[in-house]
């Protein structure tokens, strides 16, 4: 039996989003923002939009090509996807000991925590690209429409308020991720 050589992958491209291929750097523009991304590290993988698709597609693949080629579908899947819907993080800010704050500075695009089990020093966390954070009560909510700045903007938020050296049944201070999903209301 031969072996499956030619792998190929089709995106469909909703209606209101454009994608614009142009040596591997892809531009993807939606209701909700744009997005763009450089595949040119894909030597061998050849990416175009044909009838309303984008086709990421690779000939004589071997499995390691086979992966890079569902890997750079998924990225676009992704960013098709954040354009139009976008991404929404939810943090919980959990204080049992000591009253904590947490207060977002655009500027310098950071999130401050002060008095984080009782601590003189403040914990900081880096707000990736264009990820909007805002906190509502004892809730944090980050959104934007890059999965990958989202969801790591939520991780350093939550690896911030990290507890070590402590029981974790005790100390239960901190700051956790509790829901994640799309649709934004920028």
């Amino acid at each position: 039996m031969a072996k499956k050589t030619h792998i190929r992958y089709e995106v469909p491209i909703p209606s209101g989003v454009t994608v614009e291929v142009s040596d591997k750097v892809i531009k993807v523009r939606g209701p909700k923002g744009s997005l763009e991304r450089d595949f040119s590290y894909a030597k061998e993988v050849l990416i175009g939009v044909r009838n309303s698709k984008v086709v990421v597609e690779a000939y004589f693949a071997n499995r390691r090509l086979k992966a890079l080629t569902g890997t750079i579908a998924a990225h676009l899947r992704n960013m098709i996807e954040g354009v139009v819907e976008g991404y929404r993080y939810k943090l919980k800010i959990v204080a049992t000991h000591f009253p904590m704050t947490v207060q977002v500075n655009e500027g310098s695009k950071v999130v401050v925590i002060k008095n984080f089990l009782g601590e003189k020093s403040d914990r900081v966390a880096k707000i990736i690209g264009d990820t909007k954070v805002r906190v509502e009560g004892d809730d944090i909510i980050v959104e934007g429409v890059d999965l990958e700045a989202v969801s790591q903007t939520a991780a350093n938020i939550e690896l911030a308020t990290r507890v070590v050296d402590r029981d974790r049944r005790a100390f239960i201070d901190g700051i956790y991720i509790y829901d994640k999903g799309e649709g934004l209301e920028l």
